[in-house]
């Protein structure tokens, strides 16, 4: 089937068939027709990519569905548009902050840097009066001359003196606002240098935006939290050891996740996996696969080969809770998944408490 619509595409002439090969693959996926505005115009971007005979890959679908935008009425521009912020948030404006707070930041280093050099040359120049005071000192042994040449020495001490205190006061003014500025880029980070995902800002944020693209679109998708078993890092006790396992653990998350997931290290070795577009069912087959391919990855700590095992929570992401008590709920599912002795992984899901009838 594949290998004949890829001959169809290559021979695309005209609309009807486009429309023909579209059919086709919405018929593959089991697509309905389209319903709304942004999925007429999805179908309207597939179209023109076959149509001009280029495969519809996700780069290629991304220039088109913004040309064909900017022909389209202002209503429905704005109306795309809007969507589009609900899944996007504000990345760009946080870009331009950080790029800005960056270039603050190399600044005030360069500062610094420039009063380093003013501070050895300073010192410098202090060494060079001193040996030529020495040398004046011992070619000339009366007694007016040493009280001229300590007179003189005093003096050019008093005036270095005072530029030293001036350029330190201004150095430690640069430092603070340097660590100040490094601060606040580490606070707007959204990445885990360390083990190579995503960290727990961005993961709170993509979980917000998340919500908000479940009321306007009413899917369903899950959230995972995932952990080293606690018997087993309780059963190596080394700390640099569990930092390698962990590390593994994040590498094998990336490799299993879809492009549309979101893997963030929550913290203190929990990790967290944003399941889009899918329902509890279909997270907890996620789940036991992740178990499955842990499970199979084994780690070598000096002559000692140790199996490696991971406990997950699962939870929904409901529109009815605050992602603190989305985030809370799954990491109730990994206490859940301790209790059990067949699976590793659980299920935690929370009702709204109804109000008390009042008496």
């Amino acid at each position: 089937m594949s290998g004949s619509l890829r001959s169809r595409k290559r021979r695309v002439i005209g609309d009807e068939t486009a429309e023909e090969t579209t059919s086709i693959i919405g018929s593959s996926f089991g697509l309905e027709e389209p319903s709304s505005d942004i999925e007429l115009y999805s179908k309207e971007v597939l179209n023109a990519l076959i149509k001009d005979n280029l495969p519809p890959t996700p780069n290629n679908f991304s220039l088109y569905f913004d040309r064909l935008l900017e022909e389209k009425s202002e209503h429905l521009r704005k109306h795309i548009l809007s969507i589009l912020e609900l899944e996007e948030g504000n990345g760009d404006e946080n870009t331009i902050v950080l790029e800005q707070t960056l270039k603050q930041g190399f600044s005030s280093i360069k500062n610094i840097l420039t009063v380093t050099a003013n501070l050895y040359k300073n010192i410098i120049l202090m060494s060079r009066i001193l040996d030529k005071r020495k040398q004046e000192l011992e070619e000339n042994l009366s007694i007016d001359v040493t009280m001229g040449i300590t007179k003189s020495l005093g003096e050019d001490v008093g005036k270095l003196n005072s530029i030293l205190k001036k350029q330190s006061t201004q150095m430690k003014e640069l430092y603070d606002e340097t660590a100040g500025i490094v601060k606040t880029v580490e606070n707007e980070t959204i990445f885990d240098n360390k083990l190579g995902v995503y960290n727990k800002r961005y993961l709170l944020t993509r979980i917000e935006q998340e919500i908000g693209l479940i009321k306007e679109f009413k899917h369903k998708s899950s959230l995972i939290m995932i952990e080293l078993d606690r018997d087993l890092k309780n059963s190596i006790k080394n700390d640099k050891a569990i930092l390698l396992m962990t590390r593994t653990l994040s590498r094998l998350l990336l490799k299993t996740s879809r492009r549309s997931d979101t893997v963030a290290h929550y913290g203190n070795g929990v990790f967290a996996m944003l399941l889009k577009h899918t329902d509890i069912e279909s997270a907890k087959k996620a789940s036991e696969r992740l178990c499955e391919l842990v499970s199979n990855s084994n780690f070598f700590l000096a002559d000692r080969e140790i199996q490696l095992k991971i406990s997950i929570g699962i939870t929904d992401v409901s529109t009815n809770y605050s992602v603190e008590e989305i985030v809370v709920s799954a990491l109730d599912g990994i206490e859940k998944a301790y209790t059990k002795s067949n699976v590793d992984f659980a299920v935690s899901l929370r009702k709204k408490e109804e109000p008390t009838p009042e008496a």
